[in-house]
């Protein structure tokens, strides 16, 4: 890496619990996260992602609004997606609100475009599933096209034909794009072909298991004609004192998630043997005590070469407060600790 690794938070919105142990309201959870950007920023963190979802347990459904709700309460923080789902969504529309946050940001916008992990939003917004692959090819094709902010000619079977048609408004210095890959070698090829920085969602396995899929889209982007784009990683975690008050603090919201998602996708439930894996050096939590989560993430900077790293800091059964203290963790004792692990070599993480 040729500068500092970059380090971020990811949140879906996550509804979390109150001190009585009762869900908060999606309202409630709405304003925590605007609240958790500015504990970010003030803690020095490159970026805060906003996902996007349509279904109970997160309260984010439209990124944008709460990302401009964070750009006007902070000044230098980077906000994006985590991710948008182009998908079901319209590129035009997409890049008219991009570039519309990029201008309240004050030039601070990225957008992560990707298929996402979950299908509501297909039959919501009327999409046959039958459509899956066309439809974010197609899509990433136009919206590759908005992104030089020239008038636009472009044709498809997934929306209206466009011709000769300009897209406002526009940006100051163009926007900053990913599209985020959960680990098929087509995905790396298409954000290669486009131009696009790569971020891999690793949410299951070893971070090694992603090296030749690093290896291919640089030899993609050679091969496209492009050169100095990032890699970034999105990986789940929770961030406490030691590594048993974090295990002790995020099991149980780790648990649920899996077995809510298990349940429609016949996953087998969810154990605090498998979690105690996940968090131990071959797994994809990063869930422990700063100086153990920040080993964990220098390896997994220097396995793959990555530019960034972005944690996904919220899920589930996890207080506002307990949230609060992992970002303020995150960013005043993990941060630095990655930093000088990388200048010493990134040693393993503890098992």
């Amino acid at each position: 890496m040729s500068a500092p690794v970059k380090l971020g938070l990811d949140t879906f919105g996550d509804i979390t619990v109150a001190d009585d142990g009762q869900p908060v309201s999606h309202a409630q959870t709405i304003r925590n996260v605007v609240e958790q950007a500015v504990v970010a920023e003030e803690t020095g963190l490159s970026f805060f992602g906003v996902g996007e979802h349509h279904r109970s347990e997160f309260a984010v459904s439209s990124p944008e609004i709460v990302l401009a709700a964070i750009a006007g309460r902070t000044r230098d923080i980077h906000v994006g997606t985590a991710v948008t789902v182009l998908s079901s969504d319209d590129p035009v529309r997409v890049f008219e609100r991009f570039a519309t946050l990029d201008a309240v940001s004050n030039g601070r916008a990225e957008v992560v475009l990707g298929r996402g992990s979950f299908i509501e939003s297909f039959s919501l917004f009327g999409y046959d599933l039958a459509d899956y692959e066309i439809l974010f090819d197609e899509k990433l094709d136009l919206f590759s096209r908005l992104m030089t902010e020239q008038p636009v000619t472009w044709s498809g079977r997934t929306r209206a034909a466009l011709e000769n048609v300009d897209v406002f408004p526009k940006t100051d210095a163009g926007l900053k794009a990913w599209v985020g890959v959960g680990g098929t070698p087509e995905s790396v090829v298409r954000a290669a072909r486009y131009g696009y920085g790569l971020m891999l969602a690793i949410i299951g396995g070893s971070a090694s298991r992603f090296r030749p899929l690093v290896k291919l889209y640089h030899e993609s982007l050679d091969a496209f004609g492009h050169s100095g784009l990032p890699v970034g990683v999105h990986s789940p975690g929770h961030i406490a004192e030691t590594d048993e008050q974090a295990w002790d603090e995020a099991y149980a919201g780790f648990a649920a998630m899996n077995d809510t998602i298990g349940r429609e996708r016949g996953w087998p439930a969810y154990n605090r043997m498998r979690f105690q894996h996940d968090v131990g050096p071959e797994g994809a939590l990063y869930v422990g005590s700063p100086e153990t989560v920040a080993r964990k993430i220098a390896t997994t900077v220097q396995t793959l070469g990555a530019d960034r790293f972005d944690l996904k800091f919220s899920t589930g059964m996890l207080s506002h407060g307990h949230l609060m203290r992992s970002i303020e963790l995150f960013g005043t004792r993990v941060a630095p600790l990655v930093h000088e692990f990388l200048a010493e070599g990134a040693p393993a993480p503890r098992s």
